[in-house]
């Protein structure tokens, strides 16, 4: 038998990988070009994830029928009312500064893509949404100058897997005021309400004039009452005040802290509900007229260089990406950055649109259809045009994560079996069970795949696994855009 010339084990089996993952990489790349998403349904999806995410009592039309009553005493210990808002994540507390920031993009989402929203039928449902935070904010300002920030504890909620209808861990509700404030809190809560204020002055002028009301007092609150939330609240905006009035206050406000706050200051590569000043540069730049071409040029230079850097053509402090093409900002739920670059590239490229502009950055200029390109990449990656061929909106498609690191959707619904399920038993019996979630966390976005487009469905993996309500809330406006992009096309093409 004649001798062959093999190689070792090892380096046979490098090779195959290479070539596996070479042929991975050429099928992701030769088939982006086919994918087809229905933007509408990814719509639907997204909004309806915020139903999976109410705490407090549900109305008879809750449409994520698994989820039930829950939070019911919340702040009675404190002598108020705080039963409703949101759940932000996969745990049971409720947290104000995410949730105000989730209400914000919501709203800023209905007020840019209000009709393609009412064209495909959820607009109703996109204002449920937003109301189900509001009238929880407006039960949390309970005087001018207090806030309630926080219900629950995260250090003893972390303690615990159990559905949230079974709560058994400190439910302390937590506040701002004149001695310990928080202004960016405040602040937040303030730009929510404002911005939510201009979605409801149609649909209900009241209530769009109370949310107005709570507006104003909190942003006198934050701004005489100065301090962070973090110092105040251990266990843990004027721009849409003038857009919503009008008011001249509050747009010289804008200009006259323009230096002081940083928003001209900071050059930034994120946009998150801890890091705002991407979202203030970017809509100062489309909202400032042009008479204030000192101020309006600076925050313009700085919106610049957030986008540029997204598009990576900076000179320095580009945006990473991975071998698929997504925005990489750090590991621990990675898509929240990208969902909310993601939005602000779509309204900035519809901004540079209509006033027939073009972006120069350092590399060259970039004009909106680029721009609007880059972002729907970034959604259909999201929704399964990517390496491992799965979406990271949970529901949506046929590959998606059945492992959320969620409480509620891991653990067996309320409604199928009402006993109780103790602190202990819900991690022995549910959280480390390896099978898929036994309830859909549909309109979910989890924290998404590694630097290297890996993602481990597992849901002790919760740096990848875990949901949140400010990773979704700004694909509602995304996934409208696009929708209407479609349709329109569909009309013209007919």
């Amino acid at each position: 038998m004649a001798t062959r010339n093999l190689f070792p084990t090892y380096h046979s089996t490098l090779l195959l990988q290479r070539c596996l993952a070479s042929l991975l990489c050429f099928y992701a790349v030769t088939n982006h070009q086919s994918d087809a998403f229905d933007y509408r349904d990814a719509l639907s999806k997204s909004i309806l994830y915020f139903e999976g995410q109410r705490s407090g009592y549900l109305p008879p039309d809750q449409r994520v029928t698994w989820h039930h009553h829950s939070g019911l005493s919340d702040g009675f210990r404190q002598g108020v009312d705080l039963v409703g808002g949101y759940y932000d994540a996969g745990d049971n507390v409720k947290f104000g500064l995410p949730m105000a920031f989730t209400i914000t993009l919501l709203s800023w989402s209905v007020i840019e893509y209000g009709k393609q929203i009412s064209d495909a039928g959820e607009y109703h449902h996109a204002l449920e949404a937003i109301k189900w935070g509001t009238d929880y904010f407006l039960k949390s300002h309970t005087e001018p100058n207090v806030l309630w920030g926080q219900v629950g504890d995260g250090r003893s909620d972390h303690g615990c897997w159990q559905r949230p209808e079974d709560m058994t861990t400190e439910r302390d509700a937590y506040k701002i005021d004149e001695k310990h404030p928080g202004s960016d809190l405040a602040g937040e809560t303030a730009a929510a309400l404002a911005a939510s204020s201009i979605v409801f002055r149609g649909a209900n002028p009241y209530y769009s004039n109370i949310l107005l009301h709570h507006a104003k007092e909190l942003f006198e609150f934050a701004d005489k009452f100065r301090g962070k939330y973090d110092d105040s609240i251990e266990v843990v905006k004027a721009l849409w005040l003038h857009k919503a009035t009008g008011e001249v206050d509050y747009y010289n406000y804008v200009l006259e802290n323009a230096h002081s706050f940083g928003g001209i200051g900071w050059e930034m590569t994120e946009f998150s509900w801890d890091v705002k000043y991407a979202g203030v540069q970017v809509m100062a730049s489309m909202t400032l007229p042009q008479e204030q071409k000192q101020i309006l040029h600076q925050y313009h230079s700085k919106a610049k260089h957030f986008i540029c850097a997204c598009l990576n053509k900076n000179k320095e402090k580009n945006l990473t990406r991975t071998p698929g093409g997504l925005m990489f900002i750090r590991p621990w739920n990675n898509l929240q950055y990208v969902t909310t670059a993601t939005f602000l590239l779509t309204v900035y490229s519809d901004h540079l649109k209509l006033t027939n502009q073009e972006l120069s950055c350092y590399r060259d200029s970039v004009g909106p259809d680029e721009m609007a390109s880059f972002a729907k990449s970034q959604v259909d990656y999201i929704l399964g045009s990517n390496p491992m061929r799965k979406s990271y909106l949970v529901g949506y498609g046929p590959v998606y994560p059945e492992r959320v690191h969620h409480r509620g959707a891991s653990t067996v619904s309320y409604k199928v079996n009402t006993s109780f399920i103790g602190c202990i038993e819900g991690y022995h019996s549910w959280y480390g069970h390896q099978a898929p979630n036994p309830n859909v966390l549909i309109g979910a976005v989890v924290g998404g795949p590694d630097k290297n487009d890996r993602f481990e469905d597992r849901r002790g993996n919760f740096m990848q696994s875990e949901a949140c309500t400010y990773n979704t809330a700004p694909l509602v406006g995304v996934f409208a855009k696009l929708y209407g992009s479609e349709k329109n096309s569909m009309i013209f093409d007919s």
